[in-house]
């Protein structure tokens, strides 16, 4: 995927990551996890697969994505966030497409995510609304179990 001549590369190793400035990215800059807390980032790397786009020159960080998996039979896409420095230059697409590659070996019968703003770019990848979205329940924190 990455060239000699390419600015960036792509990395699946949890030891790239930069975890100070993706829990910064995430707890200030996102929708979805704004005020999570470091420690709840660096569990969440820890139980996932984690991936990035690195300036070649620098080193630096300047994308993540995340993926909670079985794997074998289901993941969950998450936490996708290219730094607004970067944007523009097809990095959110280059991110999901790596992503989505090193996946590619698991014998995954799905892959979700949600998404408020970026469903263009996930369904250049085949991500699709939900068939049925009935059948999909949730369980917040702090719910009470009906007991009956």
């Amino acid at each position: 995927m990455d060239s000699i001549d390419d600015p960036y590369r792509f990395s699946s190793a949890t030891g790239d990551v930069d975890a100070e400035q993706v829990h910064r990215w995430l707890s200030e800059q996102s929708y979805w996890a704004r005020g999570r807390t470091r420690a709840q980032q660096d569990a969440a790397i820890a139980a996932s697969r984690n991936y990035g786009l690195y300036e070649v020159a620098t080193g630096r960080q300047v994308a993540c994505a995340r993926v909670v998996t079985d794997g074998a039979t289901f993941a969950w896409l998450c936490d996708v966030f290219v730094d607004p420095a970067h944007r523009g230059r097809s990095l959110g697409k280059r991110l999901v497409a790596g992503v989505l590659d090193d996946l590619g070996g698991l014998p995954l019968t799905r892959v979700l995510l949600a998404t408020e703003d970026a469903h263009g770019l996930y369904e250049r990848f085949g991500f699709t609304g939900l068939e049925r979205p009935s059948m999909w329940m949730v369980r917040r924190p702090g719910a009470t179990p009906h007991r009956g």
